[in-house]
């Protein structure tokens, strides 16, 4: 049997409360009080927690969680489930939220240990959160609704032997609420400071609940929205400055970009010596805005004595809304077909051209010094006068799961059915139609009859490059195209397992699992016709998608071997129709050394295939904006600045799948009765790693000389400027990363004067390294440490909630050095980052709760170091300023 010790109490105490915990079976009772604590025991409710099927009573704990319930996420002041997980410690490098331009506009993820997110599992109630549409590999955090959670769970352990092959960073449980009788209204509203217009918030949750004997019922509506921010909003954003203005290059001149005649006067073009520039920031939008809104309903209903039947609904639908500036299109990337000829009247070195025109009433003197011999020529130019481009993303979860579940003697069953079916539309409006805008440059006539004649009202056709707004509208719209994008990814899920007892011993009961899943899933992304056939410029993707089933069995074993040791041996069998079969095992062990100190550790082996969105991507082009001084030098005129680069995303035919083997001990006790501490050591490895490579990184890595994946790379011609770069996943050799995990809590009672609980959580990276290269922590984007000091205090209806988060240091300079400590010399520095939330709140006697609050009290900004083509790291941090708020709850 188990004892019901101090070790249990803290550990039950910690996880009601958010505390990094561990469970572990206690110490041998005395013989003349076993009977009296088995009837006690028999009493209390069994639950399972995240990282084990076997259910326990709530004072067993199974393995080391992090628990976020309901109190610690109000205190929080986020708005959302994806901003609670993505502020978690365990988000160790940051992690992607929505931004404007993206093909994954409106997505949030969470990153666990830095792995990528398609490694770090989310579930809600036990259940995989579907794939996003929008990535095809990553779960999409913003279709969960907050005012249904009634806590997150965070293992911070390696569980493909539980979960499958996604959870190798980790797992997240969001558990949604039961049992609630009643009715509640929450509203609440934000305000940013730092941008001078956009960035406000709202939120809000209607939740209502009944229950009888045998059925009870939950139901409510979740909702919160975010306000677009542009670019310009921000002081520290200076003109952005891009190639694509007005400028050309003779075919034989290769990038000797000189600007088009008389071109750069419309809003936004600017002179940079002989070229013309275009301030892409004067229009862009930073981060795209953000609207969920979600019905869910919950039931269960008690068969009889032995049976239930349960359902869970939701309903959820996320908007979000980006703007990006006007497309930008060279003639180059066409590989010849649209090449503005000799003769053209938009070719600055024909002399006829209307530019030099006297019946041009912007005409310049033609000189042949400047242009050199007439000659066909790219032209590289911003297409203003057609208007922004903007991007609207409108996501439909429908998730339905019935399942029942009852006793057969002494064997708990539990099966089911779960259909979800997610869909994505993205619209874009103001994309270029390649083929008709160039042909209408190339082909324009100012209004030169067939007599030779001028006549501009009836003879006039095509595109003047020199005066882009004074075309007609019709030739405007001719050269637009709307852009449609629609993605589905659909899962259909059966499911059975059992739990049991499988013997008696001295030391406890042997416990058994066992279970199956089959889960046949859909992936279907489609673009439009133009944007597939490569005819869209500025475009944002292509088409992919494809289908397959996954078959699942999985066990798990508990052996008390003592009154104080346990081993856990778990178990799963995956076969992937369209991969093959995989099976990781897991082992752990929990030891209790004595009444206030456990020990614990693990073993576990795991695997991720390829998913389908990356083996089955077409082709796609992409400007990136990058820092690579010898390019940019020529393309910005300022190797300092950033500018576009051709990018060309690539299913990568030499992708295969990926192992991975993890380790895990730690260790917990009890300091005194109202002060516990918890530290645990993590090392995963990672062989043949899934990982997506972007523009800046691949850059990156070519001017340090690390190595780039087959199948990707940088092209550059004989100048050093780059000219392509074939970006998407590959596969990394090794990754192998180790830390630690601390946690300390403790709870005060000063008896009339209140009540205050402290809890600091830290995360501790020990390296970071590649193909058993060099630590890579302390990099750019890698902090080795990432913290959270929580503290509330509580007098009758009075809470008061301070916290501290901090971001550790980075260096911004990284260049090889046998002698520097990991191979390399490191210089400059992002400071450590560090906030501070306050927030206070009160219960009226009306059953009603008022909170105000700040997020990030003394406006802390990051700091303004380029990252991943934007001003700062945009996963890692944000540039809100200080967040204002306030909260009203009303229940009945």
């Amino acid at each position: 049997m188990y004892t019901n010790n101090k070790l249990a109490k803290s550990i039950r105490l910690a996880l009601m409360f958010g505390g990094a915990s561990l469970a572990m079976s206690g110490a041998a009772m005395a013989q003349d009080q076993q009977e009296e604590e088995e009837q006690a025991e028999e009493a209390q409710e069994r639950i399972t927690i995240t990282g084990s099927r076997i259910q326990r009573t709530d004072m067993e704990g199974a393995v080391p969680v992090t628990v976020i319930d309901r109190e610690a996420i109000d205190l929080s002041g986020d708005i959302s489930v994806a901003d609670i997980i993505r502020n978690t410690t365990f988000n160790s490098t940051g992690s992607f939220r929505p931004q404007s331009g993206s093909s994954a506009q409106g997505v949030s993820q969470v990153d666990l240990r830095g792995l990528g997110a398609s490694r770090s599992l989310v579930l809600v109630d036990g259940r995989r959160l579907t794939m996003s549409p929008s990535t095809g590999s990553s779960q999409d955090l913003n279709s969960i609704p907050l005012g249904a959670v009634e806590r997150i769970e965070i293992l911070s352990d390696g569980a493909s032997a539980i979960y499958g092959s996604d959870a190798i960073g980790g797992v997240i449980n969001v558990i949604t609420r039961k049992d609630y009788n009643g009715a509640q209204i929450t509203l609440g509203k934000g305000e940013v400071s730092v941008p001078r217009e956009g960035g406000d918030r709202e939120n809000g949750s209607i939740l209502i609940g009944s229950s009888d004997g045998t059925t009870s019922l939950l139901g409510g509506v979740s909702w919160n929205k975010r306000e677009i921010v542009y670019e310009n909003a921000y002081p520290w954003v200076d003109r952005g400055s891009s190639i694509f203005g007005a400028n050309y290059y003779p075919l034989d001149e290769f990038f000797n970009f000189q600007g088009i005649p008389g071109a750069c006067g419309a809003e936004n073009f600017f002179k940079d010596g002989n070229l013309c520039r275009y301030n892409f920031n004067a229009t862009n939008a930073n981060e795209a805005s953000s609207a969920n809104e979600s019905l869910f309903l919950k039931g269960e209903h008690q068969i009889n004595a032995d049976w239930k039947f349960y359902a869970n609904a939701s309903i959820a639908e996320t908007e979000s809304f980006g703007r990006y500036a006007p497309a930008p299109d060279s003639n180059f990337y066409y590989g010849g077909s649209l090449d503005t000829p000799a003769d053209s009247y938009n070719n600055p070195t024909n002399p006829d051209a209307w530019f030099y025109d006297p019946n041009n009433p912007k005409a310049v003197a033609f000189d042949p010094a400047y242009v050199g011999a007439n000659r066909p020529v790219h032209l590289w130019h911003r297409f203003a006068a057609m208007g922004n481009r903007d991007t609207t993303v409108t996501n439909k979860n429908k998730d339905l799961l019935l399942g029942f579940e009852g006793n057969i003697g002494d064997v708990v069953v539990d099966f089911g059915y779960r259909r979800v079916r997610n869909n994505t539309t993205e619209i874009g409006d103001g994309y270029l139609s390649a083929n008709t805008a160039w042909g209408n440059i190339n082909d324009f006539n100012p209004g030169y009859c067939s007599d030779g004649s001028f006549d501009p009202a009836n003879c006039r056709f095509g595109y003047d490059i020199q005066s882009p707004t004074q075309n007609p509208d019709d030739v405007l719209a001719a050269g637009v195209v709307t852009t449609s994008r629609i993605s589905d990814f659909d899962i259909d899920e059966y499911y059975a397992n059992t739990s049991f007892d499988i013997a008696s011993t001295d030391a406890g009961m042997v416990q058994g699992f066992i279970g199956f899943e089959h889960r046949s899933e859909i992936y279907n992304d489609k673009y439009d016709s133009q944007s597939e056939a490569g005819l869209v410029g500025g475009s944002a993707g292509n088409s992919a998608g494809g289908g397959r089933t996954v078959n699942a069995a999985f066990f798990e074993v508990l052996v008390p071997v003592t009154y104080d040791f346990e081993l856990n041996f778990a178990g799963r069998y995956d076969r992937y129709s369209d991969f093959g079969g995989n099976f990781a095992p897991k082992v752990s062990f929990r030891w209790s050394l004595s009444d206030d100190i456990v020990w614990r550790g693990s073993y576990g082996e795991g695997f991720r295939a390829p998913s389908l969105d990356i083996l089955t991507q077409k082709t796609s082009f992409s400007a990136d904006s990058v820092n690579d001084p010898q390019t940019c030098a020529v393309l910005a005129g300022d190797p300092d600045d950033q500018c576009q680069i051709s990018a060309f995303y690539i299913a990568n035919p030499d992708l295969g799948a990926e192992t991975s083997k993890q380790f895990s001990t730690g260790l917990a006790m009890n300091v005194t009765e109202g002060i516990s501490f918890a530290v645990d050591y993590y090392n995963i490895e990672i062989e043949d790693r899934i990982r997506a490579f972007g523009s800046q990184t691949l850059i990156d890595r070519s001017l340090a000389g690390d190595p780039i994946p087959a199948g990707l790379g940088v092209t550059r011609n004989q100048d050093g400027v780059i000219t392509r770069i074939d970006a998407g996943f590959g596969n990394e050799g090794t990754l192998e990363t180790s830390g630690l995990d601390f946690n300390i809590r403790a709870n005060w009672d000063f008896g009339d004067m209140g009540a205050l609980t402290n809890n600091f959580q830290l995360s501790h990276m020990l390296d970071f390294a590649v193909d058993g290269g060099r630590n890579v922590v302390r990099d750019p984007g890698v902090p080795r440490q990432r913290g959270v000091l929580s503290n509330t205090y509580t007098l009758n209806d009075l809470t008061v909630a301070y916290n501290i988060n901090m971001i550790g240091k980075q260096y911004t300079s990284v260049t090889a050095d046998p002698d520097g400590a990991d191979g390399v010399s490191r210089t400059g520095s992002v400071g450590t980052w560090v906030t501070h939330d306050i927030q206070v709140s009160y219960d009226t006697q009306w059953d009603n709760k008022v909170t105000v609050g700040v997020q990030n009290a003394f406006e802390k900004l990051p700091e303004l170091i380029s990252f991943g083509g934007r001003d700062y790291n945009y996963g890692l941090y944000n540039g809100w300023g200080r967040i204002f708020y306030v909260r009203f709850q009303q229940n009945f």
